[in-house]
C-alpha cells in the first residue's frame, strides 16, 4: 500500500480508503439488516493489506452502518483513521450537531472520531444551517474536548462553492466527487491541496461498482491495464491533488483487487493520461448532443429532475457505464443533493420543450430514460 501526507494533518493516508456505504445487506425477520460477517472480513482484509481510512455516515445502511463499522474494526481502531459525518438536514435546533454526534460515537462505540464532516454541504448551505443551529460553534467545541480530531467537509456543490469553503480556514479536509467521466472538481482539488487540506475523493468509478468503462475502452487506448475498473482507479491515483480514493468495496474480492492497483507504483505515463482525457473530452463533446445541462428546462411543474436524468442517461448512452448510471437515477428524491422526481414523475405538460435552447424532445426522452434506467 502507498501513502500520502494528508495535507496539513500531520498523519499519512492510504491512497486507497474503504468507503463503507456499500455494506453488503441481508434481511432478518424482514428487516434489512448488514451482513456484518461479511462486512467484518472485507474490512480486516482491508485493515492487513494496509487501508488505514475508513468511511461512514448517519445514515448509510438504513443507519446501521456506523454500527457495523465500529464492531468491524474493534481490533486496531488505534491504528486507523475514521471518518463518518454530520447529517445537516437533519439539524434543526441549536444542540442537534452535538446530541447527533454523541449519538454517532455511540453507535461506532468509539471515544472519538478522526475526521468529522459537515456533510455534502453547499456554500449556502452550510450557513443556513448554521444560522438555525449553530453547529460550527459546537463543532470547534467538539474538537476542542477531544471528541473530534479534524474538522472536515464532504461536498456536492459547484466547484466555485468548494474554494469558498477552503478559504473559510478552519476545514483540514474536503471529500468531492471526482472520476475519469467526471472532473468538474479538478481545478477546485488543487486549491484546497494549495491551501493545506487534505483532499480525498469518492466515485472514482461509480461509487466502488467498479464495472465501470467497457473493457474495450483500455485496449483501444493502449493503456497499459488489465482492466477498465484498474484504469479508472490508476487515473485518479495519478491526479497529485488526491491523497486517498475511497472505494466502496463489497466483499474480500474487490479489497484485494483495488488494493492490488493502489500499491501498484508505477504511474500511468502522461501519453496514457492525455488517451484518456482525450477519450473522455470526445465523450463529452457527443453526449453534449443529447444534453448540455443548461438547465433552461427547469424549473418542472412537477420537480421532475431532468438535468441529473440526462446527465445519467448521457453515462448509460455515451459512456456504457451502466450501473452508474441506474444507481445514479436511483438516487433522485432519496438524497439531498439530488432532489426531485424521476422521469415517470412527468405529466407531458411540454413546458420544458418550449425552453429547451437545443429543441430536445425531453417528454420523449425522459420515457426513454426511464425505461433505460430505472
Amino acid at each position: 500500500m502507498r501513502y500520502k501526507d494528508f495535507g496539513n494533518t500531520g498523519i499519512k493516508i492510504s491512497t486507497l480508503g474503504f468507503g463503507c456505504m456499500r455494506f453488503p445487506m441481508i434481511k432478518v425477520n424482514d428487516k434489512n439488516v448488514v451482513d456484518e460477517e461479511k462486512a467484518c472480513e472485507a474490512i480486516l482484509k482491508a485493515y492487513q493489506l494496509g487501508v488505514n481510512y475508513f468511511d461512514t455516515a448517519y445514515f448509510y445502511s438504513d443507519g446501521l452502518n456506523e454500527s457495523a463499522l465500529g464492531k468491524a474494526v474493534k481490533g486496531f481502531r488505534d491504528q486507523i483513521y475514521i471518518s463518518t459525518k454530520s447529517p445537516g438536514h437533519l439539524l434543526k435546533n441549536i444542540g442537534d450537531y452535538r446530541r447527533t454526534l454523541e449519538e454517532q460515537l455511540k453507535r461506532l462505540d468509539m471515544d472519538y472520531i478522526d475526521f468529522y464532516h459537515f456533510h455534502g454541504i453547499g456554500y449556502d448551505s452550510f450557513f443556513e444551517i448554521n444560522e438555525k443551529t449553530k453547529w460550527l460553534d459546537d463543532a470547534f467545541k467538539a474538537k476542542e474536548e477531544g471528541l473530534i480530531r479534524h474538522i472536515s467537509f464532504s461536498f456536492h456543490d459547484k466547484p466555485e462553492n468548494m474554494k469558498k469553503l477552503v478559504d473559510l480556514g478552519f476545514f483540514e479536509s474536503v471529500l468531492c466527487q471526482y472520476s475519469a467521466v467526471d472532473r468538474s472538481n479538478e481545478e477546485a482539488m488543487a486549491y484546497a491541496k494549495s491551501k493545506g487540506l487534505g483532499v480525498i475523493i469518492m466515485g472514482p468509478l461509480g461509487g466502488g461498482r467498479v464495472s465501470g468503462l467497457p473493457k474495450e475502452v483500455a485496449s483501444k487506448l493502449g493503456v497499459s491495464v488489465k482492466s477498465s475498473a484498474e484504469m479508472a482507479l490508476r487515473f485518479v491515483f495519478a491526479n497529485p491533488h488526491i491523497d486517498c480514493a475511497l472505494s466502496g468495496m463489497e466483499n474480500v474480492q474487490m479489497v484485494e483487487e483495488n488494493a492490488a492497483i493502489s500499491s501498484n507504483s508505477n504511474p500511468l505515463s502522461e501519453q496514457e493520461i492525455q488517451a484518456i482525457n482525450e477519450l473522455m473530452e470526445e465523450n463529452q463533446k457527443l453526449s453534449k448532443l443529447y444534453c448540455t445541462g443548461c438547465s433552461y428546462c427547469m424549473p418542472c411543474p412537477t420537480n421532475v429532475n431532468i438535468p441529473h436524468i440526462f446527465r445519467m442517461m448521457n453515462y448509460y448512452k455515451v459512456y456504457g457505464i451502466k450501473d452508474y448510471s441506474k444507481n445514479g437515477y436511483a438516487e433522485i428524491g432519496v438524497n439531498e443533493w439530488v432532489p426531485g422526481k424521476r422521469a415517470d414523475a412527468c405529466t407531458e405538460c411540454g413546458l420544458c420543450e418550449d425552453k429547451c435552447p437545443q429543441k430536445i424532445k425531453i417528454r420523449e426522452q425522459l420515457k426513454e430514460s426511464h425505461q433505460a434506467l430505472a
